[in-house]
């Protein structure tokens, strides 16, 4: 016969059983404490009594009178039945000093001699005792019947032990219904209670519920992802490790508000938001994240479960697939006007004509390469070169025109290591990405690039600015236009709104300045301004152009080269928000 072992109960069931263990042992002893008090209360009222009614009996005038006649007892035996019966009181003896009965409830004991004690009453006081007579058990008191000093006589008056022990029993009695109603009401309650609590731990015990509070620690601070959790009013009821990094919060933040963590306002406004929000896009400071919120409920709304991932590098590196695509675009174009180019070069030689044939194919080639190598002298950092080349090629595409101001001067090594090229081209790919939006469509279509460093308080800056013929910004959303989610161009499936706020947070993340002005002739002009902390490993030369001087003529800019050349910078994120007031 196989023996199952039962498994521990729930900790819902173990209160349980406690609770009702204890409830039990709480109404015995009190039952039993009861019943013992009850008990020698009743002998105390009961020996009161009996001594009321002895003192009462011994003082009435008719019983002294009675002592005096040749019989006392024809007189004094009605007397005390009578009294007997309306004190309810068990007996009521008169005898004289010798203890001689004259009284008795059973009248065959008239006569007979007292059994119990009178030498304290024969001295004139008046006593209680509990002592067996021929009635039984019974707590009695014996007092001295006087005519004048001279005790004539003893009276005692008696209550039986066994009618104190029935009353006390008939007080048990209702004592045990309430204790029996108590235990009951109680287990009722307790019972309720503990269904609750077993829902709320859904029936697991002690060691199950230590053990996944245990998994809970470990996985709370193992995973890398932010987890932010809300309460019913919005304040932070737990955060791990990894949404403490990405929301840049410090200290014990339990119980604090979303609103007092000084998160940027949208971020706060999702986090404040009822509804559920999948995949959103915000900004800190120096991130860009991704949040996702989701109501918990049970009847009644609980909190908000709140998780967070960085994407700030995936986003880069959606830009520069997204760059490349772009890229492959304007090869595919390009391709197809080298194509003409060389039919027509075919043709002139079909035609006889070798020399113009010749002269056509070499003045396309050094036109081309005179161009690129005009950029490449303007601005030789390896990175922002190949980004201008790219862009030009992208917005010749779109019918805009990309020219680098030739005041523009920018030699390779000069940005320190602190400056990394991703964040370069994070900052100068969105400007030129929404300056060629907003370009786009407007007559003799034109951006204008210019990169250089000049000295501005001894401290050497490198300054990115970019210009375009488009609508221009309105100077009440000079500030807007640098918040996520702000744009004046329809929403594509990227989303918009992002570009300059990706831009301005790269700016601030290096201690720079972001600006937009009016351009020249119309149109937005932005600025960045970053400062350089290598100044000393640059020449002289390289850091201030005669004082500094910003370029001031635009339209003696160089124009790049239509040709593909390699390149990157924003994707479908860094393509959104900034020129497109």
């Amino acid at each position: 016969m196989r023996l199952t072992v039962p498994g521990p109960r729930s900790l819902a069931g173990q209160l349980f059983a406690m609770q009702a263990v204890l409830i039990a042992v709480v109404v015995a002893g009190y039952a039993l404490f009861t019943y013992v008090s009850d008990r020698s209360q009743a002998e105390e009222a009961a020996a009161r009594q009996a001594r009321a009614v002895a003192r009462s009996v011994a003082d009435s005038p008719s019983v002294t009178a009675a002592i005096r006649t040749p019989d006392p007892t024809a007189e004094l035996q009605p007397y005390a039945l009578r009294v007997m019966r309306d004190t309810e009181v068990d007996f009521i003896t008169i005898m004289d000093p010798r203890g001689i009965r004259w009284t008795h409830p059973d009248p065959k004991q008239i006569g007979q001699t007292f059994q119990g004690h009178t030498d304290k009453a024969l001295r004139g006081r008046t006593f209680t005792e509990t002592y067996t007579g021929t009635l039984g058990p019974s707590v009695r008191a014996v007092t001295p019947i006087k005519d004048g000093p001279r005790v004539v006589g003893l009276v005692s008056a008696g209550i039986r032990v066994e009618e104190i022990t029935q009353r006390v029993q008939e007080q048990l009695t209702a004592l045990l219904g309430v204790a029996a109603g108590a235990l009951v009401l109680g287990a009722v309650g307790t019972y309720v209670i503990n269904a609750r609590l077993r829902r709320h731990t859904h029936g697991m015990n002690a060691a199950e519920l230590s053990r996944m509070h245990d998994y809970h620690q470990a996985a709370l601070h193992a995973v890398r992802e932010g987890l932010l959790m809300l309460d019913g009013q919005y304040r932070v009821a737990l955060i791990n490790d990894g949404g403490r990094e990405l929301l840049g919060v410090a200290g014990n933040v339990v119980g604090r508000s979303v609103a007092q963590l000084g998160l940027p306002a949208p971020l706060t406004g999702a986090l404040l938001a009822s509804e559920p929000r999948v995949d959103e896009v915000h900004l800190t400071a120096s991130r860009v994240l991704v949040i996702n919120t989701s109501p918990v409920s049970g009847g009644e709304r609980r909190g908000t479960v709140v998780t967070l991932r960085d994407v700030t590098e995936l986003q880069s590196l959606m830009g520069e697939l997204d760059s490349e695509r772009g890229f492959t675009q304007a090869l595919r174009s390009q391709a197809h006007e080298a194509a003409n180019r060389l039919h027509t070069v075919v043709s002139l030689i079909e035609l006889g004509r070798a020399e113009e044939a010749v002269e056509f194919a070499t003045a396309e080639l050094e036109l081309a390469q005179a161009l690129t190598d005009q950029v490449v002298a303007a601005v030789s950092e390896p990175v922002l070169a190949a980004l201008l080349l790219g862009k030009t090629a992208q917005a010749n595409e779109r019918g805009v025109e990309l020219v680098v101001s030739e005041d523009s001067s920018l030699d390779d090594g000069l940005l320190p290591a602190s400056l990394p090229a991703r964040d370069l081209v994070t900052i100068l790919g969105n400007l030129i990405d929404n300056a060629v939006d907003a370009a786009q469509g407007s007559v003799r279509a034109r951006v204008t690039v210019a990169a250089y460093t000049e000295a501005a308080g001894g401290c050497p800056e490198l300054v990115m600015r970019v210009s375009d013929t488009g609508p221009g910004v309105d100077p009440e959303h000079a500030e807007a236009v640098f918040q996520r989610g702000f744009t004046t161009k329809p929403a594509g499936p990227g989303g918009r709104g992002l570009g300059l706020a990706l831009v301005r947070q790269a700016a601030h993340r290096h201690g720079g300045t972001l600006s937009v002005t009016g351009a020249d002739g119309g149109g937005a002009q932005f600025e960045v301004r970053l400062p350089l902390s290598r100044a000393a490993d640059a020449a002289p030369g390289d850091l201030a152009r005669d004082g500094g001087a910003a370029p001031s003529d635009p339209a003696a800019a160089l124009p790049l080269p239509a040709g593909p050349a390699p390149g990157t910078s924003g994707g479908p994120l860094s393509k959104a928000g900034g020129g497109d007031a």
